[in-house]
């Protein structure tokens, strides 16, 4: 089968690939019909997070149809179905709770020491990602293996097209359960910082939970349009400065809550920006963090900080004081996308949520190259590429 494969930093092509087998009971064969280049991807395109082996499948935003069954498996063959990227076994203590991306059974016992000694704990299987998580092939391919597939897929019903629905595998309710950690309560004003598609699903949420404010802080211009599209307020980073200007928005008391929908990546020319992209750039593990020390320092006291962004390895400069003395409570974390595919699904079916706004570009899988650089290098342009295997 044709899939796309890491072979460096900034360097991903479409190679011929081995076909996924039937390895485990509850396993499932898809034949993807859509598959999303995501914001994590740039990520690994960007070589930040560690164990990408040349040679791996990307891609975890996925969904397709049933081509084969193991006799433990739910799904039927033909059935449609969305993935979450997040792959759980649905038994295990973390599972049981509804915290499925902290799934302790996904992730192979030969994997769970890379991120034992980094994180103290092992991390879950994630589709595509990197060996850190399972070391699992991604969907941005023409069939993917899903494992757990009695826990996980959710069945498509007749007269949703793919693109209403694709983002169920990971941003929609990544956006969501980000809204959710805010405690959006009724009359508070939210600052989401960072509209890539991650970031306009968090205000689009935000404004569905009762928010009666949303202040979306950019600086690419179509973004900002797209968030005031959806009846945000909008900061252009590059023409104020964003503490000022939220304390301004807010009567001098600040957002009741803020969410960091940026992550390891900050764009910008701020010195701490500069001097954290240096230190990426000499080996992984470094993270830069200036949406997040903004996000910090602009709450107003006991407010709320959610962190959807993601980031993966250490950070300089931390601002504990003001997180500490401001009262402030901090939930982020990997998506729990299980708990949220249905009740998502049922919004979306019955019109509640737009997931189709933000889709700039349709690309058969062929030129997936293509789109990672473009959704790399023209973030005002490239808002989410779908691609067609």
């Amino acid at each position: 089968m044709r899939a796309l494969t890491w072979q460096g930093t900034n360097n991903v092509r479409v190679d011929t690939v081995a076909d996924p087998e039937i390895l485990n009971s509850r396993d499932a064969i898809l034949r993807v019909t859509s598959t999303a280049i995501c914001g994590s991807d740039l990520h690994l395109y960007d070589g930040v997070i560690p164990t990408l082996m040349p040679g791996d499948v990307l891609g975890h935003e996925f969904m397709g149809v049933v081509e084969e069954v193991g006799p433990k498996s739910t799904l039927k063959k033909g059935q449609r179905v969305v993935v979450p990227f997040t792959i759980a076994c649905g038994s295990c203590y973390f599972c049981l709770k509804q915290q499925y991306a902290a799934c302790d059974n996904s992730n192979p016992v030969k994997n769970q020491e890379i991120s034992e000694k980094l994180y103290g704990h092992a991390m879950s299987g994630l589709f595509g990602y990197s060996h850190m998580t399972g070391g699992y092939p991604g969907g941005q391919a023409e069939y993917v293996r899903v494992p757990f597939s009695d826990v996980g897929p959710i069945v498509i019903p007749d007269g949703l097209e793919d693109d209403k629905v694709l983002f169920l595998s990971d941003i929609l309710p990544t956006g969501w359960m980000a809204a959710e950690n805010a405690a959006i309560e009724p009359g508070d004003i939210v600052a989401v910082f960072g509209c890539g598609p991650v970031g306009l699903f968090c205000i689009e949420s935000a404004i569905v939970m009762g928010a009666e404010t949303v202040i979306a802080i950019d600086h690419h211009q179509h973004r900002l349009e797209l968030a005031r599209n959806l009846g945000a307020k909008v900061i252009d980073f590059t023409e104020t400065v964003v503490g000022d200007a939220l304390m301004e928005m807010t009567g001098g008391i600040g957002p009741d809550a803020v969410i960091d929908a940026v992550g390891m990546e900050a764009h910008g020319f701020a010195p701490d920006i500069v001097l954290e992209i240096v230190k990426q750039k000499i080996g992984p593990g470094a993270d830069r963090g200036h949406a997040l020390r903004e996000a910090i320092s602009a709450v107003r006291k006991g407010g709320r900080v959610s962190i959807p962004g993601v980031y993966g390895g250490y950070l300089d400069k931390f601002p504990l004081g003001a997180m500490m003395e401001k009262g402030l409570e901090i939930r982020t974390g990997q998506t729990h996308v299980q708990r949220y595919s249905q009740m998502l699904l049922d919004k979306i079916g019955k019109g509640e949520l737009d997931t189709t706004f933000l889709i700039s570009h349709h690309l058969p899988l062929e030129q997936a190259a293509d789109g990672y650089k473009n959704f790399h290098d023209n973030q005002n342009e490239w808002t989410k590429v779908v691609l067609k295997p």
